[in-house]
């Protein structure tokens, strides 16, 4: 796990940053509001991170660099889809800063992230409402011991929320 280095969100020349972890998923909306609608009552930067994780039989630099600009450029569709929805809902002058890395592990990669940018100070994630439970990132960060050491508040938003509560509760 990475040394994680002092906030620096409220100082001068810094700002707050609020990030998300996107994917296709249904409840990454509802994160995805909640933190614009944070943003916009107080101020930040939203930081969508597209994590690609290497598929398993990769024998061939070929194959990996097809995988890797696939994956690539369904990030950036993901992105432009997520900020459409913003500007549908008002959000249009949300600051937004896009990033997509390779990683063995989605949490690795987030943990990384948050020890280079002292101004992430805040993750936001969507909590599934399937059955099975509430998303395996939710899972793997709000349980067990790593909730307990984690560098920044975690705030988890219920996936089936309205947006209209969403916005009331942000």
């Amino acid at each position: 796990m990475p040394t994680t280095k002092k906030r620096r969100s409220f100082e001068a020349g810094h700002a707050r940053k609020f990030l998300l972890v996107v994917d296709e998923s249904q409840e990454v909306e509802s994160a995805l509001f909640y933190a614009a609608s944070r943003i916009l009552r107080s101020s930040g930067i939203l930081v969508m991170l597209y994590v690609i994780e290497p598929q398993e039989f990769q024998h061939w630099v070929g194959v990996r660099q097809v995988q890797l600009e696939e994956e690539t450029n369904r990030a950036r569709a993901l992105f432009r889809l997520l900020r459409r929805k913003l500007h549908n809902v008002g959000f249009e002058n949300i600051p937004v800063e896009e990033i997509v890395r390779e990683g063995n592990n989605k949490v690795d990669e987030l943990l990384h992230l948050i020890d280079e940018d002292e101004d992430i100070a805040i993750l936001v994630l969507g909590a599934s409402t399937d059955a099975k439970g509430p998303g395996p990132l939710v899972s793997s960060l709000a349980g067990g011991h790593a909730a307990g050491s984690f560098p920044i508040p975690i705030t988890i938003v219920p996936g089936n929320l309205a947006l209209e509560d969403i916005l009331t509760l942000a």
